[in-house]
Order: structure tokens, then sequence, then C-alpha cells
């Protein structure tokens, strides 16, 4: 029973790695005007009539959850030796601590954008703080998939197989939110000089 947690936190890991690829992918969409579109108008109506907004903070729920049993799975496991302290300040956790750090991290950013997502909290921000925080999942996304990228699923230190399965996920994620952003920032930058 002792490898099925860390089997189940690496899978649980991905499946958050995936979600919120996704999620992202759907944030950079709803951030352009993708309804004027020749694309967006050619889909049928039952699909324009689902909203997107609504599947991004879903998304972004779900992904919080999966993001957050990912560490807490290990503590089961008594060979991993891992505290509760090591996944809240992973700087001493008794494997791969630097390349922990990034995990976390990017969890803590995970939870703020999710928090000043919030009716309450966003109106009381204001629309340009809102935005200013929300700005944080482009690290958040970089974070998460360095951390994907680098750790040992195995948690035995072992150099990184850039081939191996889960490790592509986490490449093809990190390539698909690369593309995205590179997409995102040209719309900007013709958006910027019609407006010019």
């Amino acid at each position: 029973m002792e490898n099925n947690w860390l089997d189940l936190s690496s899978t649980l890991g991905l499946i958050a790695t995936g979600v919120l690829t996704f999620n992202f992918l759907l944030g950079i969409l709803l951030s352009t005007a993708y309804r004027r579109s020749l694309l967006w108008k050619r889909l049928p109506e039952w699909v324009k009539k689902v909203s997107l907004d609504e599947v991004h903070n879903w998304t972004a729920y779900v992904a919080l959850v999966f993001a957050l049993a990912h560490p807490v799975l290990l503590l089961p496991d008594a060979t991993l030796k891992y505290k509760l302290a090591d996944i809240l300040l992973p700087v001493n956790a008794p494997h791969q601590a630097f390349w922990t750090v990034p995990g976390t991290l990017a969890l803590y950013a995970l939870i703020i954008v999710i928090i000043t997502t919030q009716k309450v909290v966003k109106n009381r921000l204001g629309f340009r703080a809102w935005k200013n925080i929300h700005l944080i999942s482009y690290g958040t996304a970089l974070l998460f998939v360095v951390h994907g990228i680098v750790m040992d699923p195995l948690l035995k230190d072992r150099p990184i197989d850039w081939l191996d399965g889960e490790k592509l996920v986490s490449e093809l994620c990190g390539l698909a939110l690369v593309v995205a952003t590179v997409v995102r920032w040209r719309y900007y930058m013709r958006r910027q000089r019609r407006i010019a």
C-alpha cells in the first residue's frame, strides 16, 4: 500500500496540471474578443450557450482540490517521511526540497487567485487590482510545470527523464502554455497598435 500513496499523489499532480492548463487556456480565451471571431460564430449554438466564465471558475476549483490532495497524500506513507510542515513550507522536505518549493508556491498562488476571484473580494478590490493579482496566473502556470518536470515521481532524487510519460504530460502542458501566452501577447500588441 505504501507505493500506492505516492502513485496516487503523482497522478493527482498530473491531473491538476492538466486541469490548470485547460483553465489557463480558457482564461486567455476569455481575455480576448473571442465572441467576435469567425471560428466562434461558426460553432453550434449549444456550444456558444456554454458559459466559459463558469467553466473557467469551476475548473479552477477542481484543479485546487487535486493540487491540495497531491501533497497531502504523501503524509500516510511513512517511508517518505513527509510531515505537514514539509508540505506547508517545504524548504526542509525529505525529498527534492528545492524543487518542491515551486509546487508549493504555485499552490499558494492558485489559492490567492481563487480567493480574489470571489465576487465579494473582486468587487472590493476593483477591476485593476483584481486583474493585476490575476496576472500571477502566468507565474503559477510556470511553477506548476517546472515542478512537474523536475520532480522525480518516485522521490528517489533521480535525474530528469525527459521522455518519461509523466514528464511528457508536464512538458506538453508547458508547451501549450508557452504557445498560448505568445499568441495572447501578439493579440495584445496588435490591439494596442490599433488603439494608438
